[in-house]
């Protein structure tokens, strides 16, 4: 009898209750959240989903699945070293097409002008007593591209990868929720209601050179910009080219659906309450949001000039596309276009800036690791 009361008493201590603490308990509530969102209000959910369920599992205390030896910190390797951004990037390169750029490539600036929420977010990150390898990484969730971020902030600054990575992948998410009062904000009604020229036809050798000219260029011209820009143009390549449907076939659904699992689990691991519940990840979230708002505002402002310059026949609205959520700042754009003007589509003209704005942000990334990595 003695035997069975303390082997029972030995389970009871050994159970998680008596190792939640109240930080497990509102990280707990933050995973509940995130999966709330995820799956009730449809929220980014192929990222939300493992993100929070990860984070659902490294605060559950005493379960080891984050020391060495546990399962999250074998899944976690392939963040720590870079491997799941850079195979999401070839993925994301496989769904690409790249024509509505290469039809109106003056595109490529608006992608550019929507990097103006990074710079806003490094200075102001800097002026909150962030180092400036953290600055550097909090600045990039501006760009709203989660793999871009993971890979730059895995690269400078480690210690907020949960903080960073969180952040990034929310904004991209609330996309249709930010986005739409900046660009009502900087543009008119008459804006909006812009009609823009039938996007021209790009030929099979445009599709096939793009991809293979971008990256010798962005190699030559920034070697760091290798490793992200080279496997985007590798599956936008293997897409395009006609002879890899296989190939292109698999990089768009099993390797990156589970890439992106991993991803989303890693991710969630680094979300435990030590780590996470800080003044410093509050300061992260609200720059973040700050970056995003502004990297916005950037690409509308150039719109407004481009549309200055062609004399009316750019709808400034596209700039707000340049952020590299793709396709849903696209999708924004259109939506609002069609309240304006029911008969308007602006899709296609959306997802040019759209498309820059993945290379711009890989590049900005690139500029940041090469100056201070």
């Amino acid at each position: 009898m003695g035997i069975y009361l303390d082997s029972v008493t030995t389970i009871i201590h050994a159970s998680g209750f008596f190792g939640l603490t109240w930080g497990n308990i509102v990280m707990l509530c933050v995973s509940f959240i995130m999966l709330y969102l995820a799956i009730v209000k449809g929220f980014e959910p192929l990222l939300l989903v493992p993100i929070g369920f990860g984070c659902l599992l490294v605060n559950l205390p005493l379960s080891g699945i984050m020391d060495d030896g546990g399962f999250l910190r074998y899944v976690f390797f392939g963040t720590e070293h870079e491997i799941y951004p850079v195979i999401i990037f070839m993925g994301i390169g496989a769904l690409t097409d790249f024509a509505p750029l290469l039809a109106n490539p003056i595109t490529f600036l608006l992608g550019a002008a929507a990097q103006l929420g990074v710079f806003i977010a490094l200075f102001g990150a800097l002026l909150l007593g962030f180092n400036v390898k953290e600055a550097a990484s909090i600045a990039i969730i501006g760009g709203a591209d989660g793999p871009t971020s993971i890979y730059l902030t895995v690269k400078l600054a480690p210690q907020i990868l949960g903080a960073v990575a969180v952040a990034a992948y929310s904004y991209m998410s609330l996309v249709p929720l930010i986005q739409p009062p900046v660009i009502r904000l900087l543009t008119t009604k008459a804006d909006r209601a812009i009609r823009m020229d039938q996007l021209r036809p790009v030929s099979k050798l445009e599709r096939v050179l793009f991809p293979i000219v971008c990256t010798v260029a962005s190699g030559l011209l920034l070697p760091s910009s290798v490793p992200l820009i080279g496997t985007l143009m590798f599956g936008n390549l293997i897409r395009e080219c006609g002879v890899t449907e296989r190939l292109s076939q698999a990089a768009q659904n099993e390797i990156l659906n589970a890439t992106t699992i991993f991803l989303g689990l890693s991710v969630g691991a680094t979300m435990s309450a030590e780590q996470f519940l800080t003044i410093g990840t509050i300061k992260i979230i609200i720059l973040g949001l700050i970056a995003f708002i502004f990297s916005t505002a950037g690409g509308v402002l150039f719109g407004q000039v481009l549309k200055k310059t062609s004399g009316g026949k750019i709808n400034p609205m596209i700039g707000s596309a340049g952020v590299s959520a793709v396709p849903m700042a696209a999708r924004v754009v259109q939506r609002i276009c069609q309240q304006e003007n029911p008969g308007n589509f602006l899709l296609m003209h959306a997802m040019g800036p759209n498309v820059a704005g993945v290379i711009g942000t890989a590049v900005a990334a690139a500029v940041m690791l090469t100056l201070l990595g």
